[in-house]
């Protein structure tokens, strides 16, 4: 990545200074190890200040209510565009493109794009539990239910605190027929997330053979696509958009 290059030639400058100044080439080795670190750290900040304007942008657009599917395509179209524009730092940061494509296939899955949103999950971060929760539903409706599991694994260990990956695992498996599968997944996430009412409360449903009920995990359950939203729908940017530079 051009922006590890970069800081790569800072800090070996550095130390050849140091060096010619007349010092040993070891006692280079620590100005020239901080200077590598600070001009990374200066670089990646650059780079993820551009990304999280553009979030932003993206952010503001999609906060208001839709007034037709027609008006929430357009959204998500520009939404993309505006996302793609990011991908040109894909070369310069770290995990940058990967969760630029998270982002773009969340969007894209939930204007019912199920092919542009696979392609874009493919291509995505594992890192983004949503994007990988996502990813499961939309193998859930394909009836791949072995990838369905897989995607869903993936959104609990990155998301393993969001009693929303967890119910929306369990209620995936419950259509499937998957009572037990349901039970453990809840059980697991209750583990994971002992004092969190919503799963406890989820869980103790299904062991008294009731219904497991998605209200508790709304708006972003709607997100899903996976029931009938009720008639006025949440905003699309219910979660709030963020580009975070992990180092």
């Amino acid at each position: 990545m051009y922006n590890l290059l970069i800081s790569l030639g800072v800090g070996i400058a550095v130390a050849l200074l140091v060096k010619v100044a007349g010092f040993s080439i070891w006692a280079g080795l620590v100005p020239g190890i901080l200077a590598l670190v600070g001009t990374y750290i200066v670089l990646a900040r650059r780079v993820a200040s551009r990304i999280q304007a553009l979030m932003t942008v993206v952010q503001k657009d999609l906060q208001s209510q839709p007034t037709s599917q027609k008006d929430a395509q357009s959204r998500v179209d520009r939404a993309v565009k505006t996302l793609e524009q990011g991908l040109v730092y894909d070369k310069w940061q770290f995990l940058v493109g990967p969760e630029l494509h998270a982002q773009i296939g969340m969007l894209k899955y939930m204007v019912k794009d199920h092919e542009g949103a696979k392609a874009a999950f493919d291509k995505g971060s594992s890192r983004n539990y949503m994007a990988k929760a996502m990813e499961g539903a939309l193998y859930f409706q394909r009836k791949d239910f072995d990838a369905m599991k897989k995607a869903f694994e993936s959104a609990t260990k990155s998301g393993k605190k969001e009693s929303i990956v967890w119910a929306a695992y369990a209620w995936c498996l419950l259509q499937n027929k998957d009572k037990d599968g349901a039970l453990r997944v809840l059980a697991r996430g209750v583990e994971e997330n002992p004092k969190d009412e919503k799963l406890k409360g989820s869980l103790a449903a299904l062991q008294n053979d009731k219904r497991l009920k998605m209200k508790p995990y709304e708006p972003m359950w709607w997100q899903f696509g996976l029931e009938a939203p009720p008639p006025v729908m949440p905003p699309m940017g219910g979660r709030r958009m963020q580009f975070n530079t992990r180092r």
